[in-house]
């Protein structure tokens, strides 16, 4: 294993486009201001909160004060679950209007994410009791609704990123179909093999479409919940292409290790399993930052 100073510099301007600090209805381990500070340790250059549950771009303003003195750049976003009214453009244009960079549609309340956890839909477990309203993005005839398609619009305008949250496959591919048509280069699908279930050849037809599949490192943390094998990480890329790809931590949660400890250990493994430093450089720090259009 490399020492972490070496990993560090590897990893320094890295934009973690995937974090799950608080505050949340879901316990997390630290709050967005304490994550931007951690991520000195690896010099990250930005991250983006995401919450499963409101709009964390006025978490972001609220913080406004104490994230001054913090080199890493915090944003924030929406994420489209029935606690934000689901489809909800008016939802989206304040967010993005007010500074967020990411809308990710239907997570815990796409039918994909409810297919997988149908106890109550949502993991871990609220700190509060919520209701949670399945939100689908396209009609009966599997046309998108007019809803999702006027927020495609509005992420358009603003030049914010799409995520195709947790939804079912061919839903996502609805959604990036509409989003080419519309010119749209800033779309990512998260975890394809986690809850989302979609296999390579299905994200080379994303990527088709224009859009990155994101992989979460913590996800192969060997301290964190899930400890997948690096490999198999390895093999999505070799299939994938570094170009393709972004690394992000998906890391925040009370459970789990904070997300730049997960990175040194994962980047770690990645480069003594031969991974080059150039590919985990581009994928932790410029195709996020081009995602998040942090050089304009």
């Amino acid at each position: 294993m490399r020492e972490r100073p070496a990993i560090a510099t590897v990893l320094d301007g890295l934009v973690d486009m995937h974090v799950h600090s608080g505050p949340s209805p879901f316990p997390r381990r630290l709050d967005h201001v304490e994550a931007a500070q951690d991520g000195a340790r690896i010099g990250m250059r930005a991250m983006v909160a995401k919450s499963h549950h409101h709009n964390t771009q006025m978490d972001i303003l609220a913080m406004k004060g104490r994230l001054a003195g913090v080199a890493a750049s915090a944003y924030g976003g929406i994420a489209l679950n029935s606690t934000v009214g689901g489809l909800n453009v008016h939802a989206v244009r304040m967010c993005l209007r007010m500074g967020g960079k990411v809308v990710w549609f239907p997570t815990i309340s796409s039918g994909r994410h409810i297919d997988c956890h149908p106890e109550d839909g949502a993991f871990p477990t609220t700190t509060v009791p919520l209701t949670l309203e399945r939100i689908d993005i396209v009609d009966e005839s599997g046309e998108l609704k007019p809803e999702a398609a006027a927020i495609l619009d509005e992420i358009k305008e603003q030049e914010a990123v799409v995520n195709g949250g947790h939804m079912y496959p061919e839903y996502i591919r609805t959604l990036f179909r509409a989003g080419k048509d519309r010119g749209m280069t800033r779309m990512v699908v998260s975890h394809p093999d986690f809850v989302i279930g979609a296999d390579p050849d299905l994200c080379r037809e994303l990527i088709a479409l224009g859009a990155f599949v994101e992989h979460e490192v913590g996800m192969y943390d060997p301290e964190g919940l899930q400890k997948w094998d690096p490999q198999r990480l390895l093999t999505w890329i070799d299939a994938l292409g570094p170009e393709h790809t972004v690394l992000a931590s998906d890391f925040g949660q009370a459970v789990n290790p904070k997300p730049v400890d997960a990175w040194l250990r994962v980047a770690g493994v990645l480069l003594d399993l031969g991974l080059p430093e150039k590919d985990l450089r581009g994928m932790a720090c410029d195709n996020p930052a081009y995602l998040l259009n942090l050089d304009t």
